[in-house]
């Protein structure tokens, strides 16, 4: 499974209002809910909320990747969300966090799990990509960026 698979436009966002990451962790929560009927809002807040107590899921350079198992969930879901503002996401660095990776996988998904999380993280180290999705300027160029950024990523595993 490849993360351009389980990403489809309608769940990449543009100018997602921020605030805390509180907030943002409740906007992802309550969107994702609304769209995959088998997921409630507040069990994917408190599983994502569950996550970052444990550490803060922010890698650095403005990046965040929160990510919890869900036991409703059928297959990997993932969203990505450019932020109108920069918020405090108490990231290793220090810095804000302007684009969040969102990873909801099923409570027994421990292999594709990782791989997934190891995906996002090569993709969302790349300086360039970071660069390109912050001056994308319309949801269709974002997820148009973020697309082949993960393509040019993973070239050999669709083969796999």
């Amino acid at each position: 499974m490849t993360l351009d698979a389980i990403l489809p436009p309608e769940r990449t966002l543009f100018d997602v209002p921020g605030g805390s990451k509180k907030r943002v962790l409740e906007f992802f929560s309550t969107f994702i809910a609304q769209n995959t009927p088998s997921l409630d809002s507040q069990e994917v807040f408190s599983r994502l909320i569950g996550r970052e107590r444990l550490g803060s899921t922010g890698i650095g350079n403005g990046v965040a990747i929160p990510h919890a198992r869900n036991p409703h969930c059928k297959a990997p879901i993932s969203g990505f969300l450019k932020l109108a503002e920069p918020i405090d996401f108490d990231a290793i660095d220090g810095e804000p966090v302007d684009l969040v990776f969102v990873l909801l996988v099923p409570e027994e998904a421990d292999d594709a799990h990782l791989a997934l999380l190891g995906q996002v993280a090569g993709v969302m180290n790349d300086a360039d990509t970071r660069h390109r999705l912050r001056h994308a300027t319309s949801q269709r160029e974002l997820h148009e960026r973020l697309q082949e950024a993960i393509r040019q990523q993973t070239p050999g595993d669709a083969t796999t």
